[in-house]
């Protein structure tokens, strides 16, 4: 887990027998909520004596957990951010083999079926005794019919049962899955932590790519670890022929768009994007073009023609300059 989370998981753990049945910790992508849940579950499921020295990472529940085979833990996700992709299913015994298909895509969405089977795993007894967790994530990604499907286990949670939910966008869950959680929310960190964080991961340029994250270390290590492809990127933005190169694509001309506007009302470019400056009589236009760069990177995970939705967006700003 990341240091500048550990007062909230201190927090949690005082709390742990007051605790929901139900945790919502959101905040803005690459400040470590997956981590903080992935260590308060941890915590849930640890064994040790001393209340105070959980999570211990020793005990045989800890064991267990660490390794990913705990059995009172779940977690669900789309099948594209699995670990391990699903396996294929078996022929039954006797049948013709089935004609070779062309290989499905990775689900991008928590479906429905991932969701009963969880409510499966909750309704049957605790193989340990205690709790039984499921952590799903990113709760934004579930399917409307798994959501609703998710809001009935929530409204009618199982006896020992509980549920851990992370959000980049929690305005995007059904109010009713909200109202049932108890909120948890990690805030961007402050600036200096980052940066030696960064700093001890070994990330060059941690400035640059920190401003360039907006603040979230996780995301600006990332960045940094593939400088050379968006400093390309945002020299000579160009037509894409896939998904994600198409959401890279919007997320850079996001970011220039933003700066642009920015620096042509006189304010220091927030993402370092080394975007030239931009006239006021276009301050308003960059704005309304970086919130439509901001809708496309959502619509970019949905099947379409990136060569043309990337020519639409290039056409956008070329029409500004």
């Amino acid at each position: 887990m990341h240091p500048w989370n550990g007062p909230i998981l201190e927090s949690l753990k005082k709390g742990r027998e007051r605790m929901p049945h139900a945790l919502l910790i959101h905040g803005p992508r690459g400040v470590g909520k997956l981590a903080l849940a992935e260590r308060v579950a941890q915590l849930l499921l640890c064994e040790h004596a001393d209340l105070g020295a959980r999570p211990c990472d020793k005990c045989d529940a800890c064991r267990w957990y660490l390794a990913g085979n705990h059995p009172d833990f779940r977690r669900v996700e789309p099948e594209a951010l699995a670990k391990a992709p699903p396996e294929p299913e078996e022929p039954e015994e006797g049948s013709e083999p089935a004609p070779a298909r062309r290989a499905k895509q990775p689900s991008i969405v928590i479906t429905v079926d991932q969701v009963r089977a969880l409510a499966d795993f909750l309704n049957i007894g605790s193989h340990r005794g205690g709790t039984r967790v499921a952590l799903v994530h990113p709760a934004e990604d579930l399917y409307p019919n798994a959501a609703n499907a998710l809001l009935k286990s929530l409204e009618e949670p199982a006896a020992g049962a509980m549920f851990i939910l992370v959000s980049h966008r929690p305005a995007r869950l059904l109010p009713t899955v909200r109202s049932r959680c108890v909120a948890v929310p990690v805030a961007i960190p402050p600036a200096d932590v980052a940066l030696k964080w960064l700093a001890s991961q070994g990330a060059e340029d941690p400035k640059r790519w920190l401003a360039f994250a907006g603040g979230a270390p996780l995301q600006a290590l990332d960045y940094a670890e593939e400088a050379a492809d968006w400093d390309r990127l945002l020299k000579s933005p160009g037509l894409v022929d896939d998904r994600d190169s198409l959401e890279r694509l919007a997320e850079a001309l996001q970011k220039i768009a933003y700066d642009r506007a920015f620096s042509a009302f006189g304010v220091e470019p927030k993402y370092k994007t080394g975007a030239g400056r931009a006239t006021q009589a276009k301050a308003r236009a960059w704005l309304t073009y970086a919130r439509t760069m901001g809708e496309n990177r959502a619509l970019t995970r949905h099947p379409l023609n990136p060569r043309l939705f990337s020519a639409d967006m290039l056409a956008g700003m070329r029409d500004l300059t």
